[in-house]
């Protein structure tokens, strides 16, 4: 007998999320239309105050530029008309190498979609499409304080970290010359 069938068991059988409440979320290549909604939960996900480097980084400019040289490496999730994840990349080839890489530049799941599964859904389609244009090597940076990002990415069998430092110098207080020249 189990004790989730024995009455005198103290132990409550454990609740499964029904995956029939939850909302369907299909995981597509980016459209045109996309590029708006991607980009608003790109800044609701990388704030300053969260992850200084990659709020930085996240634009509108480099989004439409990725979207217009790399659409098959650009993945949505969608829920009822919503974009609710992304999986952003592309394909690198240096001269005289005989390897490809393929580098996920951005990750992001809306909050209220976490814990379903949909990050490793995008990585597992967007790591297909990187095989698919024979990259060999997969390459992801994200800062050393996102804790989260760095579990999910070890726990999907990326190693061999590296630390990378970035430095900034604000340019507010640099002399300027006088006539530009």
């Amino acid at each position: 007998m189990n004790e989730d069938s024995d009455p005198s068991s103290t132990k409550r059988p454990r609740r499964r999320r029904s995956r029939a409440s939850s909302p369907a979320v299909e995981i597509r290549e980016m459209r045109l239309e996309d590029v708006p909604q991607v980009f608003a939960l790109g800044q609701e996900l990388f704030t300053a105050e969260k992850l200084p480097t990659l709020y930085r980084s996240w634009d509108d400019h480099e989004l439409a530029q990725l979207f217009s040289s790399e659409a098959e490496f650009c993945l949505v999730a969608e829920s009822q008309d919503r974009i609710v994840g992304f999986a952003l990349g592309r394909v690198m080839e240096k001269p005289q190498n005989a390897w490809k890489y393929g580098w996920l530049l951005w990750l992001g799941v809306s909050p209220q979609f976490k814990g379903r599964g949909l990050a490793r859904r995008l990585l597992n389609q967007l790591t297909e499409r990187f095989i698919a244009r024979e990259a060999r090597i997969m390459l992801v940076d994200t800062d050393e304080e996102n804790h989260e990002a760095l579990k999910f990415f070890r726990k999907n069998g990326f190693g061999q970290e590296i630390r990378h430092v970035y430095l900034s110098r604000n340019l507010d207080d640099y002399p300027r010359k006088n006539g530009g020249g």
